[in-house]
């Protein structure tokens, strides 16, 4: 089991995505409901933005509620955004606590009105917070949210204000929804499963991924030192070869 200890201090990634997987089979294997499971997860979101601000990692991006989602079961749907709320109002002094400044990406139109009154009250009490910054990905998928990019750039065009031939990778990520934030250096995803369904994958390109069987409702810091400390044994080469990259790193020292 890992602790802080454990850590090197020089090479905490910046940004860490969580993919936090596993809550309905968690509940299921309790003989309860999947909201049961959720209700449980709060626990776990609590550790891993305690540990993220610990470690000095500059964001925290977790992936709380897909475009997909929205397809599931009203009664859980109307459940899950009781519970975002309340679980957001409840950390909100362990926000305070943590200097942690709290943010949000994807679709938020589509959350119901009182969902996105309380979350702003909390997004603009923590707004002069100097830590970590939390992101939530609500009503978000990869897929929306370059549909949406490639929108704009086309009204963009056809008013004038850039041409087709201006169209490359850094012109595209001012339209992105994380646009004020660096890509993910690692991903954790909880419950066994090895995908990303469909979050962040302009941004992940180079993002180091690490799998876990544990279900969500169970993580908690010391499996995120755990995840920190295997991402600290990768060597991240960006298309270059082992070789260039130790000599950069010969160079820097």
């Amino acid at each position: 089991m890992k602790t802080l200890q454990d850590v090197d201090m020089n090479r905490v990634p910046h940004h860490v995505a969580i993919i936090m997987d596993g809550n309905g089979r968690w509940a299921k294997a309790k003989l309860q409901r999947r909201l049961y499971g959720h209700q449980h997860a709060i626990q776990a979101v609590h550790d891993a933005t305690e540990a993220a601000a610990e470690l000095g990692c500059g964001y925290l991006t977790l992936y709380t509620f897909s475009t997909e989602n929205w397809n599931r079961p009203k009664e859980e749907v109307d459940g899950l955004m009781e519970l975002i709320v309340k679980a957001v109002i409840d950390e909100t002094p362990t926000l305070m606590k943590n200097n942690v400044k709290l943010e949000l990406i994807g679709d938020i139109s589509r959350l119901p009105q009182r969902s996105r009154e309380y979350l702003q009250r909390v997004i603009d009490q923590s707004v002069n917070n100097t830590g970590l910054k939390m992101i939530l990905a609500l009503s978000y998928s990869s897929r929306w949210e370059i549909a949406q990019a490639l929108k704009q750039i086309i009204t963009d065009a056809q008013q004038g204000r850039i041409t087709p031939e201006q169209v490359d990778e850094e012109t595209l990520r001012p339209y992105l929804t994380t646009r004020n934030y660096p890509d993910p250096d690692l991903l954790i995803r909880t419950g066994g499963e090895l995908r990303t369904s469909n979050f962040l994958q302009w941004q992940m390109a180079y993002t180091e991924f690490y799998f876990t069987d544990m279900l969500w409702p169970d993580f908690r810091k010391a499996d995120f030192y755990e995840a920190i400390c295997e991402y600290q044994h990768r060597q991240r080469r960006f298309g270059k070869t082992g070789d260039q990259v130790e000599a950069q790193q010969q160079q820097s020292e």
